[in-house]
């Protein structure tokens, strides 16, 4: 008789605490061989944290880890790699200032140079791997003038580089446009054939449902349950999840918008050409096109961060032309920007301090900041966007990927801004918390408030937007009223196939 083979990796009753917080609480979940195995929660569940602990990246206070039957310690990441275990964080863990090439083979254990490394030799190790993501740069480039997306990629093949047994992927297509998730999947199901396993911490359904063999559902720290993808649905899945069934809220009709609140005319910058547009009070205005489209471009010459070259920017009819975000602010425009770890939130700083940075001078007195009045701000704040963490004291970076999204939205909406600029607000975060960020645009909107809505999900814009801006190479490709927006249209003037149209 034949025994069954052992998981390749087991974790059994992990348990884990930081900052006040029961992260896990004797979480369990097992790996095969040769199979994606999906990890699922709303945001705090534990998900990335039993990843990183899998990874070497993260202790753990109790609980026990084996591969192949036996019982090993991971300490970090290079016990980890010894082990045949590569992880691929959501918050990319790369050195901007390095080359790609330098990247990849810092650390690397398969690079077998240690003394005399030449530039060659770094790019001999690393072609293969580039041409593999589907990555077209030379590993000479410096990593700070990619992408995130780009970024994103030099991070998996930094992964694949490490000829793992087991790739935890967390979040892996959060930066990624179309083209290149489909050349990942097609890389997952490479590696599955090689016999690699797969963690794949992700919030999108459909990703999961289309490669994943088995999923794991945590909730509040603790193990809910394992399905087989097959026998399963979203809808299981979603009460596993959040221990209910999620209430989703479709988009209210805005039949009733006020008065032009921004107007652009002809807008230039150095990526932007001519772009036109007019944005309503209580009116959400999405903004669809590929990567490098300009969708990003548009906020940041409305919010002050690029140079405006020509054109007219009004708001409530008055020309303004922020050279930064102070003046931005002043005209009344906020933005959440598109990469909060980058371009928004201070890790180290606590929740409270991040959420009021932008208006500490409001909440001083005599040149001093009372924090009562800060804690009352966001406190009442957090609570209409159910912002969950120990307390207003814990510094933002340990806070899941939702919470810290929310945090950056406290500190925007803080400063009551009457134009909100969202640059994908709900990237990488859950389903649960996704739809809190939705219920705020239709509040923010029912309060006269004008929303520009970038965002790289049509399911999203379409769920949002009273109407979508869809852009090309720079400029306004076509312009569509909720009713007549639908995938098929976006995709094809996002292409520019369609020919501008106004409604």
């Amino acid at each position: 008789m034949n025994m069954p083979h052992p998981p390749l990796i087991s974790l059994q009753h992990i348990d884990k605490h930081y900052r006040g917080v029961h992260a896990l609480k004797r979480a369990s979940f097992e790996v095969r061989a040769a199979e994606v195995h999906a990890l699922m929660g709303e945001n705090g569940a534990g998900k990335s944290t039993l990843a990183r602990i899998a990874a070497g990246a993260m202790p753990f206070d109790a609980g026990d880890i084996s591969i192949d039957g036996r019982r090993v310690s991971i300490l970090n990441p290079t016990d980890a790699q010894r082990l045949g275990i590569g992880m691929i964080h959501q918050e990319l863990d790369l050195f901007p200032h390095l080359t790609v090439g330098e990247n990849i083979v810092i650390g690397n254990l398969r690079f077998s140079e240690r003394w005399g490394v030449s530039a060659r030799k770094i790019e001999a190790f690393c072609r293969t791997f580039l041409k593999e993501v589907g990555l077209p740069c030379e590993s000479r480039e410096l990593t700070a003038s990619l992408s995130i997306a780009q970024q994103q990629l030099l991070a998996i093949a930094r992964a694949l580089s490490m000829n793992a047994r087991l790739v935890v992927m967390d979040e892996p297509t959060s930066s990624l446009p179309d083209e290149a998730v489909e050349r990942l999947f097609g890389l997952i199901g490479a590696l599955k054939a090689r016999g690699v396993a797969i963690v794949y911490v992700s919030h999108k359904m459909e990703e999961i449902f289309r490669i994943s063999d088995r999923i794991t559902v945590l909730r509040d720290g603790e193990t809910i349950g394992t399905r087989d993808a097959a026998a399963t649905d979203p809808d299981e899945i979603i009460r596993m999840m959040v221990g209910r069934p999620l209430k989703r809220h479709i988009r209210p009709q805005r039949t009733e918008q006020g008065p032009v609140l921004l107007s652009v005319s002809k807008l230039s910058t150095g990526k932007l050409r001519q772009v036109s547009f007019e944005l309503r009070r209580g009116e959400v205005l999405g903004v669809a096109g590929l990567v490098g489209a300009g969708r990003s471009e548009l906020c940041a010459a409305l919010f002050g961060l690029d140079r405006i070259r020509g054109g007219v920017v009004q708001v409530c009819g008055r020309r303004i032309a922020p050279k930064n975000p102070a003046q931005a602010m002043r005209h009344g425009i906020g933005l959440v920007p598109e990469d909060r770890k980058l371009q928004g939130l201070m890790p180290g700083m606590s929740v409270r301090d991040n959420g009021t940075l932008s208006i500490l001078s409001r909440l001083s007195r005599n040149g001093f900041v009372q924090p009562r009045r800060q804690r009352e701000l966001v406190g009442t704040l957090s609570h209409s966007l159910r912002l969950k963490c120990a307390s207003q004291e814990v510094a933002v970076g340990t806070l899941s990927g939702g919470n810290q999204q929310k945090t950056l939205l406290v500190r925007t909406l803080s400063a009551e801004p009457d134009v909100l600029l969202l640059d994908d607000p709900a990237r990488g975060i859950d389903v649960g918390a996704k739809e809190d960020i939705y219920r705020l645009i239709d509040d923010l909107a029912a309060r006269g408030k004008g929303i520009l809505l970038v965002s790289s999900e049509l399911p999203e814009l379409l769920r949002c937007s009273d109407r979508i801006l869809v852009m090309n190479q720079g400029c306004v490709s076509a312009l569509y009223s909720a009713q007549e927006a639908t995938p098929e249209r976006i995709m094809a003037s996002a292409t520019g196939t369609v020919a501008i149209r106004a409604t």
